[in-house]
């Protein structure tokens, strides 16, 4: 299973930007955006307790 947190770090390394689209006490989705015009490229949803403090850090 790929860590979630990688997930976004990647994205980011690669120029993608990330957006919260929803959060619970349990559960983040998060849309991943291209870098070439901020459309939607994918959704990860996910309750790992270390994206949850990621997104909450960095959102």
């Amino acid at each position: 299973m790929t860590d979630p947190v990688d997930v976004l770090r990647r994205w980011e390394e690669h120029g993608g930007v990330w957006r919260v689209v929803a959060r619970t006490d349990s559960e983040v989705t998060v849309s991943l955006c291209r870098c070439d015009g901020g459309e939607e490229a994918e959704r990860l949803v996910s309750g790992d307790p270390g994206l949850l403090a990621f997104v909450d850090a960095h959102g």
